[in-house]
């Protein structure tokens, strides 16, 4: 007893000395964020700010703002979009095989492992081809394809547990496969859900590689535009570190509100599949 007493202070004082140290990064972009230009140097980055000064986050938002408007474009309905196609596969896929379905599940996880960099160029010339190349459209449709294997695999693992006397009871019913995919299997994963989203979320909204190379000029997303924020010879390292948070705000607060329920959703499907 006496031992656990001494132990649990000292487990405590590790997780936040860990816990500061990973923490470290983020200190030092909101201290720059909010330092005069002037003040920024290699030396003195870990200084507290003489005078507070947000400038650089009107100056940063002014010149992201188009750029965040078009990531939120993007994110919301390739999320929405993927998330439903990859719980209708995994619906599929678990509740309704059929000849050849594990072929065509393996299939589509092959997916997972196709590296961007490789697919670029026929990808451009069929967006060019079908007149998605430099739209958000074109970027929502990449994201939703190159999202379902992922999302397939998180919704199969995750229908896999649930009784298939449910869907027969429901079929003596007269549901059919949407009746029952509606009234059943989706009430059933909202937590699914709510994981697949965050996963897809924040995987869309800091991807780089698809949206530097498909769009251009007006509609990039915000993490392309906050590489050209650097400039050409002065880089204003107050206004990159805040438009670096301003970036960054958007999946810190889906963690922040959603974080327990990607959790709970992640611990659920560890068990169920």
């Amino acid at each position: 007893m006496a031992l656990r007493s001494i132990t649990r202070p000292l487990l405590y004082i590790l997780l936040i000395a860990i816990s500061l140290f990973y923490l470290m990064p983020v200190y030092v972009m909101l201290v720059t964020s909010l330092k005069p230009l002037d003040e920024i140097t290699l030396a003195e980055m870990w200084k507290i700010p003489t005078s507070i000064d947000f400038s650089s986050y009107s100056v940063a938002f002014s010149k992201l703002a188009p750029n965040l408007m078009n990531s939120f474009y993007l994110v919301i309905p390739a999320t929405i979009l993927s998330a439903l196609l990859g719980s209708l596969n995994g619906y599929v896929l678990s509740k309704w095989q059929f000849k050849g379905s594990n072929a065509l599940f393996t299939a589509i996880l092959f997916g997972m492992f196709i590296p961007y960099q490789s697919i670029l160029i026929p990808l451009i010339q069929f967006l060019r081809e079908i007149g998605l190349y430099n739209t958000i459209a074109g970027l929502v449709f990449v994201h939703v394809v190159y999202g379902l294997p992922i999302t397939t695999l998180m919704f199969r693992n995750f229908y896999a547990s649930i009784p298939v006397s449910m869907l027969e009871s429901a079929k003596i019913d007269g549901a059919g496969f949407l009746g029952i995919f509606r009234h059943i299997m989706i009430p059933l994963s909202i937590t699914g859900f709510v994981v697949v989203g965050i996963w897809q979320f924040t995987n869309i909204w800091n991807e780089f590689l698809f949206a530097v190379t498909i769009t251009t000029s007006d509609q990039q997303p915000v993490m392309v535009a906050l590489q050209n924020l650097s400039g050409s010879q002065i880089v204003q390292w107050n206004v990159q570190m805040a438009g670096a948070l301003l970036a960054a705000l958007p999946t810190l607060l889906v963690y922040i509100f959603l974080g327990k329920f990607f959790v709970r959703g992640l611990l659920a499907g560890s068990v169920k599949g």
